[in-house]
């Protein structure tokens, strides 16, 4: 008899913990609500779900895919372990400069972020490394063992290592971390040329002080999860999502966990570049609205647009520069405090103001029933009708539309002279302008018009307001996959298993170097399909490899994709033209007479996935005979429409609805509003069309 496949994915989320079954081909989803106080357990809850739906036994699992937002929220929070940083003499408080970049140019009582690690937990040893690599100042053993015991008698839980110039020759950050491993071989060290082998001391130092910082908690997480999951019954491999996109294995996120910062996002536009691809879809948006957040990425040719920083933890009305970068391989995007459990409240002018703060799964909004007293955007969503309270994720949470209207009422309506359905209605738009915002900035700062896109949509919340974003954006096309309201988690098993090593080696084009540039990227390589090989084993693999570059004097690169083969002094051209072709795409401009430079290096090693089978969208459709309609607030029309109501699994390829509609299904709904239709695909996703547009097909 056949072995069955049944690989499992699993997102934890802010308020849902999502999971999908893909067994044998066929998907079966769930959702639980999230456990703070023990995250494992609503993975263990969630995999018995959908076994009983799917009519397996757990013991049938064959592989277990996870992504998590713990490392995010112990950033956020200030939740990871006591922490030690050993950096170069005259360095100490470089990660406390920062890059003396002012985010508010006009607020005289700007504060900024405080660091990790406060400085008299920050140490230094008389080292030098320059540059070129070379080592201008050997580590003395004696002064070397002293601050080991000054720093194991402190009782630190782990220790980040961060020296000038490091990512050119680790010689010296290695000798620190093997002195540690001799006398202290259980407590958590982290170097940054292994965690981030890059230029730019501040990002690399904040770097490798968040790995230390949340590795024993991740590492312990990750420890309880796979014991708990044995001791179920479950003895399959377990992997990461990372937030580059891939699968890595559990030792790695224990050993690495910053590569975990975005996981579960990363699944979801890796769930919407598998769709785009298949539809031949060039540019599109992809929006992921879940409970807590709201995430939009860029994905251009099939493919979400990567970058190798990112920033964490906002502290400044969520402004650029204001948080914490990391420089570690991510999908870019941006992510907001929107979702379903974000609070609404009345500022002191008498606004409506949604978010960042969530309700989360504890005690979660109003209408849950839980202890939940602030209205949320899923408050308002109830009681403007778009969501049927005893339909809410499969009829497994009844919604209480008197609670909703009475923390409504009690909270934002009173405060804002409005009755609580103008109240509901004045949420909805907030959030929504929120996220068509940020839509807007991050196209502009990618250099693209947004009205060229299509968006794809999924997430529990997604549904409910993306077509709402589409008229704010103009946006005339508009797809809800099948299984949008746990799209991250049915992300992560579409995911190649791969690994992103980086380096930093600065070169000028007029000083072309093509045999350093070999011997490095030989090195990438190497290093990267070694940690492939780690979680997979030996499998087909493909390559890529970007170069991060910059007009001489500029203080930010752009990454450039090149080609993985053997350079000779003569392709010098080829990175010129491949730059200023890039840089053109841009900026639409190119600048004459100045160097160009090349800073960081990355190789990414990737696990060959099957292509996605093409597809044409139908755009136009046969209406369907309705039976079966219900009432919504249309935020366009300003008024209580007649919409019609029909459940997702009956419609057929071709299947026309007209909008006002509503189609339903377990883990979500899609709301159409008056000026949209809906229209069937082949694959089960569904197209949104602006009837305006649908006139001139």
């Amino acid at each position: 008899m056949t072995q069955k496949s049944a690989r499992i994915g699993v997102d934890i989320g802010g308020t849902f913990t999502d999971i999908a079954l893909d067994l044998d081909g066929t998907l079966y989803t769930g959702k639980v609500l999230t456990n703070y106080s023990q995250p494992e357990q609503a993975i263990l809850d969630g995999i018995e779900l959908v076994c009983h739906r799917a009519g397996i036994k757990v013991t049938e699992v064959t592989t277990v895919i996870h992504g998590t937002t713990l490392v995010t929220n112990s950033l956020i929070e200030r939740r990871g372990a006591r922490t030690a940083f050993i950096t170069s003499e005259g360095f100490r408080d470089v990660v406390e400069m920062r890059t003396e970049n002012r985010f508010e140019q006009y607020d005289l009582n700007l504060t900024l972020p405080t660091p990790l690690v406060k400085r008299t937990d920050r140490y230094t040893l008389n080292e030098r490394i320059s540059a070129s690599g070379e080592v201008l100042t050997d580590i003395d053993p004696t002064e070397l063992n002293a601050l080991v015991k000054t720093i194991l008698a402190e009782g630190y839980e782990a220790v980040a290592v961060g020296f000038i110039h490091s990512y050119a020759n680790d010689v010296n950050e290695v000798q620190v971390q093997k002195a540690f491993a001799e006398a202290a071989p259980e407590l958590c060290v982290s170097i940054s040329s292994h965690v981030s082998p890059q230029m730019r001391e501040f990002q690399r130092f904040n770097t490798v002080i968040a790995n230390a910082y949340v590795r024993p908690q991740v590492s312990d997480y990750l420890g309880r999860l796979v014991k708990r999951l044995t001791e179920m019954g479950i003895t399959c491999p377990v992997f990461m999502m990372h937030s580059a996109g891939g699968l890595i294995s559990v030792d790695t996120a224990s050993e690495f966990p910053v590569r975990l910062l975005e996981s579960g996002p990363a699944g979801g536009a890796i769930f919407a570049a598998k769709f785009a691809a298949s539809y031949g879809e060039d540019q599109v948006l992809s929006f992921d609205m879940g409970g807590t957040t709201a995430k939009i990425c860029l994905i251009e040719d099939g493919r979400p647009k990567t970058a190798n920083t990112f920033e964490v933890a906002r502290t400044y009305r969520f402004a650029k520069g204001s948080g914490m970068p990391l420089s570690t391989p991510v999908v870019e995007m941006v992510e907001i405090g929107a979702g379903g459990g974000s609070i609404a409240h009345v500022d002191d002018m008498k606004q409506i103001r949604v978010g960042p703060k969530s309700a989360a799964s504890e005690p979660g909004p109003a209408c849950y029933q839980r202890g939940g007293e602030d209205p949320t955007v899923t408050d308002a969503n109830l009681l403007l009708g778009r969501l049927d309270p005893d339909l809410f994720a499969g009829g497994e949470i009844p919604l209480s539309v008197d609670m909703a209207g009475a923390a409504m009422s009690t909270k934002v309506a009173s405060k804002a002279n409005l009755d609580k359905e103008q109240a509901a209605f004045g949420v909805t738009e907030v959030v929504d302008e929120n996220m068509a915002n940020a839509a807007r900035v991050h196209t502009v700062e990618n250099g693209k018009e947004i009205g060229n896109f299509t968006m794809i949509a999924f997430g529990g919340g997604a549904p409910l307001h993306a077509c709402r974003l589409c008229e704010k954006l103009d946006m005339d096309y508009l797809v809800i996959p099948p299984g949008a309201g746990v799209g991250s988690a049915i992300g992560f098993l579409n995911a190649p298993f791969s690994y992103e090593a980086t380096k930093g080696m600065y070169q000028r084009l007029n000083n072309f170097d093509p045999i350093r540039i070999n011997q490095l990227l030989a090195d990438l390589r190497e290093e990267a399909s070694a940690f492939v090989k780690r979680g997979a084993g030996s499998i087909d693999t493909t390559t890529r490899v970007q170069a991060f570059m910059r007009y001489t004097g500029q203080g930010g690169e752009i990454a450039i994709d090149i080609d993985y083969k053997e350079y000779v002094a003569a392709d010098v051209d080829v990175f010129r033209q491949e730059f200023e072709a890039g840089y053109y795409k841009l900026f639409g401009r190119t600048i004459d007479g100045l160097g160009i430079e090349i800073t960081n290096w990355s190789i990414t090693v990737a696990s060959k996935v099957q292509a996605s089978a093409p597809m044409t969208l139908r755009r136009s459709g046969q209406q369907v005979a309705v039976t079966k309609t219900r009432e919504f607030f249309d935020a366009a029309l300003r008024k209580v429409v007649t919409a019609n109501e029909v459940h997702r699994n009956t419609l057929k390829p071709g299947d026309a609805v007209a909008g006002p509609a509503v189609i339903v299904e377990d883990e979500t709904s899609t709301v159409v509003t008056t000026g949209y239709t809906v229209v069937a695909q082949d694959d089960k996703s569904m197209l949104l069309v602006n009837k305006k547009t649908m006139e001139t097909l």
